[in-house]
């Protein structure tokens, strides 16, 4: 009988944080990597815009930001025509920062999922995906 799904969330996101500090790295966050991975798919990408599209909210992503260009991962460039904005490009050590991190953690998710088979893995994101929408759904009410 399930009747507190926030709790067994709260210890899946605690044991998958204990896991990549372990496998992963222990001083790189989730959404630090997440913005690494991104910038360097896009380089160049706009900083708000892709704080949207890594779920991160204004004050998180420039503080991300910071951190990221603070160990010489990243640097921000204002465009000419608009020097509102910042620009994110991956500095030769970010490039290979992303790459070892990206390496390591696809080798975490290997771990975290075998066993399941490929259908029980997509069964389980699914679910998980599902649950974050619908949670995202009444947080946002």
């Amino acid at each position: 009988m399930v009747t507190a799904p926030g709790y067994v969330l709260r210890r899946l996101y605690q044991a998958y944080q204990a896991a990549w500090q372990s496998q992963v790295d222990p001083t790189v966050t989730g959404p630090q990597q997440a913005v690494l991975l991104a910038v360097n798919n896009y380089p160049g990408v706009e900083q708000g815009m892709l704080g949207t599209s890594v779920s991160l909210d204004r004050s998180t992503m420039a503080s991300v930001v910071a951190r990221l260009e603070k160990r010489g991962w990243l640097i921000r460039k204002k465009p000419a025509e608009d020097g509102r904005k910042r620009l994110l490009y991956l500095t030769d050590a970010g490039t290979e920062a992303a790459a070892a991190l990206l390496r390591r953690a696809r080798a975490l998710d290997k771990i975290l999922m075998e066993g399941y088979g490929p259908a029980g893995q997509q069964l389980i994101v699914d679910l998980l995906s599902t649950l974050a929408e619908k949670w995202e759904d009444v947080a946002e009410r």
